[in-house]
């Protein structure tokens, strides 16, 4: 590993957006981002596994993760940087890898404290595997605190208005979109809140995607497309609590300054059990 050059995904900052906060760094414990000039910077290739971690904390919308030619994430190196920043560092770093399937680089991580008998001892929490970290790709389990109806009503009626829902499928000029009250919802919402027809779709067209797996730059020209050939008349942005979920706030907030228009806009946020937050 080291300075070859692949194709693989990296976080890119938009120095227009960045405002220099710094919120997004505490978040990077591998240390790829710095505050320079007043704005967040990329330092390192090396250090960037394009995780995306630090997305959600950006309350301006200024990272997204992209795929282009970058230098090989290199483990050791961000290892060597990490131990100097101390062990809370350290376990973040490792909680992070873990929390993400990254198992190979998390070998490397523990082979490179082993190497320079570097003690650090994870606490494990039985719901959360290696707890706190990104919550987006956590092992939890359920099953003994399911969330209860208030009562056994099971026949309600679909609220689903159109198809297709996949925002890469839908016609950017499709009729339903012209004058319409949109529900852009990440992919997972309506499996995890129970009232999600009756509180969230009803009277919308639906459109879905997964801010974390899906390609964002994609949906940032459809969304262009939508708002700039129909009148739409509201947006609902509904998404998980977990950080990977908010890489597509930005991008509709964006798209809507684009088009022009006054759009209503309505940010709403599902817990993990389910709750409307």
């Amino acid at each position: 590993m080291g300075g070859k050059m692949a194709l693989r995904k990296i976080i890119n900052i938009d120095s227009n957006k960045c405002n220099g906060c710094a919120l997004c760094i505490p978040n990077c414990p591998e240390g790829a981002i710095q505050i320079i000039d007043g704005k967040a910077r990329l330092i390192s290739d090396l250090f960037c596994d394009g995780l995306g971690a630090c997305l959600g904390h950006c309350p301006e919308g200024a990272i997204q993760v992209e795929e282009r030619e970058a230098a090989d994430y290199d483990e050791k190196k961000v290892m060597a940087n990490i131990v100097k920043q101390g062990p809370n560092v350290i376990k973040a770093h490792l909680k992070h890898l873990k929390e993400h399937n990254q198992s190979e680089f998390l070998k490397q991580a523990l082979d490179f404290l082993k190497e320079n008998k570097i003690s650090v001892k994870l606490e494990e929490d039985s719901n959360r595997g290696l707890s706190s970290g990104c919550p987006g790709s956590r092992m939890m389990d359920f099953r003994k605190q399911a969330t209860k109806a208030k009562d056994n009503a099971v026949n309600i009626d679909s609220q689903l208005r159109q198809w297709p829902i996949q925002l890469h499928l839908v016609p950017a000029q499709a009729p339903y979109l012209n004058e319409a009250d949109l529900l852009i919802c990440a992919d997972c919402v309506a499996f995890a809140y129970p009232n999600f027809h009756q509180e969230l779709l009803k009277g919308k067209i639906l459109l879905v995607g997964c801010p974390k797996l899906d390609d964002l730059s994609l949906y940032k020209d459809k969304l262009k497309q939508v708002f700039a050939a129909n009148k739409i008349k509201s947006v609902v942005y509904a998404h998980m609590e977990v950080p990977c979920c908010l890489g597509l706030l930005g991008i509709i907030k964006e798209a809507i300054v684009i088009s022009g228009k006054t759009i209503p806009f309505e940010d709403v946020t599902i817990s993990i059990k389910g709750e409307r937050v």
